[in-house]
């Protein structure tokens, strides 16, 4: 013992001087000049450090063992904040916390400091996320590919009620945790022509001549694992003009000319999901798609190399998954590599292809199943629609063998949509391009096999597979949790942090009162916690006692934050017209961003906010219910938000979401859940039991026969007087200073068409929210149904849906990392000579 306290002592001592020399010689401040930012820089920095001693001995792994490497591609990683994960996943958060301490500062408040990167947006990005963190926690060899975007979507703010989007500028105070390599740029061609030839070998060739290229720049962020010694790579794109400036037109007084060539290469990376309403926010979405599949592609390419002779075995060597269809231009993107490029002829060259990509689709709506005019991509992409081309015929030929004369068949499989414009179909490209298909939760799965793919099903009936998601509990729980984690650790050890089935030790203390009591403390304190950050933004003092009943999730249409929104209102109309009515207090918690072209939604905030506004304020009422929009939703504010809520919303239309990650989030941290039959609240459902979840609403298959039936909204709103008197309120302006106007386009639909059947499900809502209520009230049996909850998450954790895409998809390994270079030896190290400016 006396040994370890000298070592911990002299580790602090090391940490100590580290900062000191960091803030010196890399900030280049005094302490009594420098300002929380630099403190930010200098912390980040050293911890850097020394996670980049693991990254060197992974990276030397990799190299000797060539193990096969999962590359991830995905247009979003939401990833959050790094420096507490990175803190907790490498085990030196007390040593750090103890260092700065001793050196004046606060570890917590430099923590809240670091700027969110704007890297994503919803449940996709967040999703890729949370796989990263728990391949390296596996130890499975693997590079994230993506988009470093210079502006994240946008941050939101309200004017008035209505959603203002503001640029987020996550990189203006620096980023810390990145390395820029542009020694392995590599380039990238757009629009131009093709022209076909014949080799000397007699083979008929093409070679595309682009009208524009552009560099890519990687950008490295180190990814720890928990507790382990593997550091894996997000490698994200940035991109940058050849030519930054040019000079005979700065000479002739072109000023805008000498950096155009600039600036239309940094659009492309310049801001997260542009507004596609118009055609050139597509254009440029298409362009971002490219860019870093391309680069991505390159880039394995070049590992390749290094690692291997040739390209033969390339799909042995790396499995790429496609993270829903943005990437998917990846499938002629290697074909084109492979076969103008290195020179394969194209049946081997399909057989590689095809045995490399897997594809995740995510979504059952069809308005999100991406597709793009075959004008747009003859312009930007003249090649790849010509190989996508022979891809559908080749891929059509094979169907019509199979299926002779069944020409809808046919039609649904093309991948090119016949219907009006011609368009070309990325789901479908993606499906036929990859070896596998996977849905996102066993609901999501069959649905797809029923309907949405349904043919792809019928020509291959083995491809497509479900690996319901999963979510870290690293940060869900035990950053964003700690009181929570604390007290579950001191009951049934650490284990459960990269095991997280076994929760099911909690299970024998639901029943212990005492247990109960520090359950509910530890929810008590993560409330007050939130009513101390937020209620002097809402200008009101919310209740802790409460119940906090939280929404939080990008707002649409589908996920129905309107149905929530018609219970509120009936809560406030029982209350005005009953003032002694006895319910329990609540605090109703929303978040979320709408897109910037997607009015409904945008209005469905207004309303939201403008109903806030009068109930907040409305003396007789504002004790027993509050309501609060938590502006710019993320990451770091999901860190408060899921360890505070009671109750969780999860009120899709059944059969609209595909699974849905916050759900499991919310049920982690011991809150129950209210929801429907949809995504992976059927399997939530399933493991905590049908007593501990509140369930309301109509099944998938009532959905549809209700919908095939012939769906009349208007008559359901005749034949509820509960249900109109709410709709006529929101109508006579009560919640618009006597607008009638303001919300008409909003009832306007919900009478005439309500596409998500909220006036269907309505009824049932509130019915299942009077039981909440009146369960709530028993505060015993509701902290025993929370420990529950949360002792029967195993199942939803990342790490279960990685080894599942390990087993099924990917077949990968774990390749645990030996730490051969701990330490830089004594005599330095005699570095072999290179040519050239470029990395080998």
């Amino acid at each position: 013992m006396p040994e370890q306290k000298q070592a911990d002592h002299e580790t602090i001592d090391k940490l100590k001087r580290a900062f000191a020399y960091k803030l010196f010689f890399q900030q280049g401040v005094l302490p009594f000049t420098a300002s929380l930012n630099d403190y930010y820089l200098m912390v980040s920095s050293v911890l850097r450090d020394r996670m980049q001693g693991l990254f060197i001995n992974s990276v030397a792994a990799l190299r000797e063992n060539k193990s096969r490497v999962v590359c991830y591609l995905s247009a979003e990683f939401l990833m959050g904040p790094y420096l507490l994960n990175n803190l907790i996943n490498l085990g030196l958060d007390d040593q750090f916390s103890q260092a700065a301490e001793e050196s004046g500062l606060d570890l917590q408040q430099i923590i809240d400091h670091e700027e969110e990167p704007g890297l994503g947006n919803g449940g996709l990005g967040r999703l890729a996320a949370c796989y990263l963190d728990s391949l390296a926690s596996l130890e499975i060899p693997a590079i994230g590919y993506g988009i470093r975007y210079e502006f994240g979507m946008f941050d939101q703010a309200f004017d008035q009620g209505w959603q203002k989007e503001l640029s987020d500028r996550w990189l203006q105070p620096g980023n810390p945790w990145e390395f820029k390599k542009p020694d392995i740029a590599v380039t990238v061609g757009f629009g131009g022509n093709t022209v076909s030839f014949v080799d000397d070998l007699g083979r008929f060739r093409v070679r595309w001549n682009p009208g524009l290229m552009v560099m890519g720049i990687p950008y490295d962020t180190p990814v720890p694992g928990y507790r382990v010694n593997t550091v894996n790579i997000l490698r994200l794109w940035s991109a940058e003009a050849p030519r930054s400036f040019d000079f005979e037109d700065f000479n002739v007084g072109d000023y805008f000319g000498a950096v155009m060539e600039k600036i239309q290469a940094e659009n492309i990376t310049k801001v997260l999901y542009p507004n596609d309403e118009q055609f050139q926010g597509k254009v440029l979405r298409l362009r971002q798609q490219y860019f870093f599949v391309t680069c991505s592609l390159q880039d394995m390419i070049r590992i390749c190399f290094i690692q291997h002779e040739n390209l033969s075995n390339f799909h042995q060597h790396f499995a790429v998954q496609l993270n829903d269809t943005h990437p998917a231009i990846a499938v002629p993107e290697l074909m084109r590599l492979l076969v103008d490029i290195h020179g394969f002829e194209w049946d081997r060259a399909w057989d590689i292809t095809s045995a490399t990509f897997a594809y995740t689709n995510h979504t059952l709506l069809p308005e999100a199943m991406e597709k793009w005019p075959l004008g747009l991509l003859r312009e930007m992409l003249p090649r790849h629609l010509e190989i996508i081309l022979e891809i559908n015929r080749r891929f059509l030929d094979q169907v019509r063998l199979q299926f002779p004369g069944n020409e809808a068949m046919m039609r649904n499989l093309s991948i090119i949509d016949e219907t009006g414009e011609r368009f070309v179909r990325m789901a479908n490209l993606a499906c036929i391009g990859s070896h596998r298909i996977n849905g996102v939760a066993e609901l999501h799965t069959r649905l797809l096999k029923e309907y949405t793919l349904a043919d792809m099903h019928r020509l291959w009936p083995d491809k497509l597979t479900n690996i319901t998601n999963g979510v870290t509990p690293r940060r869900w729980m035990v950053l964003s949790n700690p009181g929570l984690s604390r007290l579950i650790s001191e009951a049934i050890g650490e284990g459960w942090i990269t095991d997280l089935n076994r929760l099911r030790d909690l299970e024998a203390l639901a029943d212990d009162a005492g247990f109960r009591e520090k359950w509910r403390q530890v929810k008590l304190a993560n409330k007050r916690r939130a009513c101390a950050l937020y209620s002097p933004h809402a200008c009101l003092l919310f209740n802790p006692e409460a119940m906090f009943d939280v929404q939080v999730k990008r707002i649409h249409e589908y996920k129905r934050q309107h149905l929530n929104l018609l219970h509120i209102i009936t809560l406030y109309l029982r209350l005005k017209n009953n003032p002694g009515l006895d319910i329990p207090p609540r605090v109703f918690v929303f978040g979320g961003k709408a897109a910037p072209g997607y009015f409904m939604a945008k209005l469905i905030i207004k309303l939201i906010n403008d109903v806030a506004a009068v109930i907040n304020g409305d003396p007789t009422v504002n004790s027993r219910l509050q309501i609060y929009f938590v502006p710019n939703f993320n990451v770091k504010i999901g860190h408060i938000i899921y360890p505070m809520a009671d109750l969780s919303e999860q009120i899709s239309l059944a059969g609209k979401e595909a699974s849905g990650t916050g759900n499991m989030k919310f049920s982690m941290n011991g809150a129950l859940t209210i929801g429907t039959l949809d995504g992976a609240n059927v399997e939530i459902r399933e493991q905590v039991g049908a007593d501990n979840f509140f369930l309301f609403g109509m099944e998938v298959e009532e959905v549809q026969a209700l919908s095939a039936s012939g769906y009349h909204p208007l008559e359901i709103y005749e034949k509820n007087d509960q249900l109109r008197a709410v709709i006529d309120l929101i109508g006579s302006g009560h919640f618009s200073h006597g607008d009638r106007e303001l919300f008409r386009p909003l009832i306007a639909s919900l009478l005439s068409q309500d596409p998500f059947m909220v006036l269907a499900d309505y009824q049932a809502y509130v019915d299942c929210q009077q039981e909440v209520g009146e369960a709530f009230c028993d505060q015993e049996q509701w902290s025993r149904m929370a420990i529950l909850n949360v002792s029967r998450m195993g199942r939803f954790s990342s790490d279960r849906a990685i080894s599942e895409y390990c087993e099924k998809i990917w077949q990968v390994r774990s390749a645990p990392v030996a730490l051969r270079w701990e330490r830089l030896p004594r005599e330095g190290i005699v570095f072999p000579k290179v040519s050239g400016t470029a990395r080998t």
